[in-house]
Formats: C-alpha cells, structure tokens, sequence
C-alpha cells in the first residue's frame, strides 16, 4: 500500500499535462485526492488497530527505503486531509468564470492565462513528492524529496504570472536551494557519523547504532541539517522566502504551502534529532530548537504589527506556530507531543484561512488590509470564516492549537524554564492583538461602497472545506479520540517524547 501511495499522484499527475479538457483534469484532481486519502485511511487504521503505532522502526519485511512509523503516519495523515480539501476547493476556484484581474488586483480565478496543466499537473507530482517525505526511510532519499517538492511547488507559485510572483517565486528557489544545499552537507557529516558502525545515512541504522556514531560529527550534522530543514520549514532568521511565495501564490497553494510543505521540514529536522536524542545528544539539540524556536515567535510577533497584506500577515502567523513546534520538540517529553498537536491544528486552522482569504479576496478585489471593510455585509459567511479562523489560529479555547500551546507553556514551567514561559506568554499576547485589531476591522469597519460594485456570490464549495477544517481544529480541543492519541503518542516517542 506504500508503494500505491507514492504513485497514485505521480501517476495522476503526469497524466494531467497530457489530458485535454479541463473537466476531465480537474476530476482526476478530485478522485486521485480521495484515492490518495482513501489509502492513507486505510494505512493508518491498519497500524492503529495492529498495535504498531508506538514503534520507532519500520516492521520487518518492509521495504527500507519507503515505510512508516508513527511520525510518518501522522505528517502522512495531514498532508492527505488537506490535499483532500484543497482539491476540492481548486476545482471550485478553476471552474468559476475567468475575468480581467485588474490593476489593482493580484489574483482572479484563473490568472493571465495561466495554463491549467501544469498547475494540475505540479499540484499531484507535489502531493507525490510530500507523500515521499513521510515514507522515507533513508536520510539521503528524504533530502531529494524535500528538493523534490521545492522544484514542484515553484510552478505552483508563479501561476499569477506577474512580475510580484516571478520575484516571490526566484526568491524561494533560490533561499531554499541554499538551505537544501546545507542540509546535503549536513547528510554527508552524518554519512561520515556513522563510518565506523557503517550505517551510512540508513535511518534504521543510524538510530540502532546512535551510540556508536562520531559525537562531533553528529553535532556538526545536526547544525546544517536544522538550518537547511529550518529554511525551508520558516524557521527566523531563516524565513525571508515565506512571506512572499505565500502572499503572491493562489490562496490553494499558500495553504498547502503553509499546512504542508512546513511539515515536510520540520518531519526532516525531528528525523535527525531522533537519531541525536538515541546518541544522548537531546541537550544539545534541544537547546538550539527552543532558542530558534522562540526567536520566530518573538520575530513574527514584531513584523505582524505593520503588515499591511492579509495574506502576508498569515505567513508570519505560519513563522510563529513553526517557532512554537520548534520549541515544544526542542523542550522534550509531553512538550514533543503538543508539538505534534499543534502541527496537526495548525495545518487545518491555516489551511482553513488561507481557502477563506481567497474568497476575501474575490470579494474585496484586493490583498491590502486598509482597503477592506464591513466584510460581514458584503460576505456574511466568509466574515464568519474569517473571524473563526482568526480565533482558532490565536489558540482561543476550545481549539487543538490552544491545547498544544498550553501543554508546551506547562512543560516549561515544570521545567523551570520560566524565562522561556515568561516570554513565550507576552508575545502570543502580542500577536493576539496585533491580529485582533486587523481582523476586527477588516470584518466590522465601516466602509462607503465602490464605484460599480456588484453583489457577491459566496460559493459554498470554496467556503466548505474551510468550515470543516475548522471544525475538526475545535474537536481537537475539545475531545481527541483514542486512535489519534495513540497516533500522536507513537510519534511522539518517536523523537524521544512522551504523552
């Protein structure tokens, strides 16, 4: 079933630059989005009822290369749930009439005659490509499939086809390529690691004979893979990519930009810090991703403040909850967990919003905070989407961000890191109201109408998949059912983490 996984969408995918007809495109866009959903259901029940959720290697007869453990079944379960969702709201989004964006406006539903296969086409080769991140079993594998989904995703974000995503889009490929390059070099300090027990850059091997591997080397791995990984995952001051690729890219992309592709990275950076954690080198990794970890809280805090671009100001909300992930990982025990929490309720809530600004956005003709007001009179239900999304991503109770923010603020305490707390406390303050206000005003504020106005049509299949996302980020505050417990708790021990 692994193997249907991964070519189920690259199948998919390079069918769609060959298909004719964008009906027929954009329902294999749909039924491969189910199928791959489909699969990943089915995988991940097969390890919840067979007990096999809390084992930290790949059972016995499965291939070495692509398998999963816990932590690969849940980025996996993630990442399918919200190519579901983006699917069909990209079809929605294709399918609705094309128009002239105008010059004030940075995006309509089909941009500048942009070429509907190859954004089809690079959107399933994507969802493939991330799909390999979570099954791989080989660090050197896993390195050319973060490359991978850097490559695919480009086309994704130039698809306005003006010169603002052309800079957005050079601007990531060419930050991220360094960092990728950075972390090659780390895979050849762990490759040198491990000469010794030669374990090469297996996972298996590596986290089997972590006593035996060289420590210098190992820290020396650790330090250019969490700077290539944090690159690419938005980690400050590693994150100047991220605000622009998610402003200038279709609101589809930027939330699987954000809900996503982060992870990717991140699930990179947890896969060597395992491996540090089984070598007793968890002090010394820890330490860095708390420290990191809370300068991206602290920086996205202090650039939130002058956004003037609404879907900028949800990257930078992107760099905070990376920053927070960072932090409950680098904490180590019941902090690890509510790491894993807030990844799975950050990609859901983000996602969530990110579909609902692009319906902002249909309706305003604009990206510019100032110049959006009253949205609740022309857009009631996308004002309530809106303003749901904002609570939920702040971590206003009952919602699984606030739960994983909790649990990380708890750990610290019991740790006696109440510098870390103290901070961490004021500026998700700052963040909540900094976000508030501009939220508040964008939904509320009085505005006078504009010349040749016409009324706007919300469409439901673009508002739906927004409004069950949301609603599964408030179920997980309220009731976490037994098999994602036991889900997020395998993971958890994974990485050296505890319930």
């Amino acid at each position: 079933m692994t193997q249907a996984l991964l070519l189920l969408p690259l199948a998919a995918g390079l069918a769609a630059f060959l298909i004719r007809g964008d009906g027929a495109r954009r329902t294999l866009l749909v039924w491969t989005a189910r199928l791959h959903f489909l699969l990943a259901a089915l995988v991940i029940y097969d390890a919840v009822s067979g007990g096999r959720v809390s084992a930290l290697l790949p059972p016995a007869g499965e291939a070495v290369w692509f398998s999963f453990d816990s932590l690969g079944l849940l980025f996996l379960g993630v990442t399918s749930l919200l190519f579901l969702g983006a699917s069909h709201y990209a079809v929605n989004y294709l399918a609705s009439e094309k128009r002239d964006p105008g010059e004030d406006s940075d995006e309509g539903f089909i941009f500048n005659n942009a070429p509907e296969a190859v954004f089809t086409g690079c959107l399933l080769l994507f969802l493939s490509a991330m799909t390999a991140v979570t099954a791989s079993r080989h660090m050197g594998l896993l390195w050319a499939s973060v490359e991978a989904t850097t490559l695919l995703s480009a086309p994704l974000i130039y698809f306005h086809r003006h010169k603002r995503s052309l800079e957005a889009t050079w601007k990531y490929l060419l930050i991220c390529s360094v960092g990728i390059a950075l972390a090659l070099m780390g895979n050849l300090f762990l490759g040198a690691a491990g000469l010794k027990s030669g374990a090469g850059l297996d996972l298996k091997a590596l986290l089997l004979s972590a006593g035996a591997l060289d420590k210098p080397l190992l820290k020396a791995a650790f330090l250019f893979l969490f700077v290539g990984y944090g690159t690419k995952m938005g980690i400050a001051p590693f994150h100047t990519w991220l605000p622009d690729a998610h402003s200038e890219a279709p609101a589809v992309v930027s939330a699987l930009l954000s809900g996503a592709l982060l992870n990717c990275a991140f699930l990179g950076i947890l896969r060597v810090s395992a491996v540090c954690a089984s070598a007793g080198l968890a002090d010394f990794t820890g330490g860095i991703m708390v420290l990191f970890g809370l300068f991206s809280v602290v920086t996205a805090a202090l650039f939130m403040l002058g956004q003037r671009d609404y879907k900028r100001l949800l990257a930078y909300s992107s760099i905070e909850h990376m920053g927070i992930m960072a932090m409950g990982a680098g904490l180590g025990g019941g902090a690890v967990f509510a790491a894993l929490l807030g990844a799975l309720s950050h990609s859901l809530a983000k996602a969530g919003l990110f579909f609902t600004s692009g319906m902002v956005l249909a309706a305003e003709k604009t990206k510019r905070i100032a110049d959006v007001k009253g949205l609740w009179r022309r857009a009631p239900r996308t004002a309530a989407l809106w303003l749901a999304g904002f609570f939920l991503i702040t971590g206003t109770p009952p919602s699984g961000v606030f739960l994983a923010k909790f649990i990380i603020l708890k750990e610290a305490l019991a740790l006696k890191h109440y510098w870390l707390a103290g901070t961490f406390l004021v500026f998700l303050a700052i963040l909540f109201a900094g976000m508030a206000r501009i939220f508040i005003s964008m939904t509320f504020g009085e505005r006078d109408a504009k010349p040749d106005e016409k009324p706007f049509e919300e469409q439901s299949g673009m508002l739906a998949p927004a409004a069950a996302f949301f609603v599964c980020v408030i179920l997980a505050g309220l009731y976490l059912p037994d098999w994602l417990q036991s889900l997020l708790a395998g993971a958890a021990a994974n990485v050296g983490g505890r319930p």
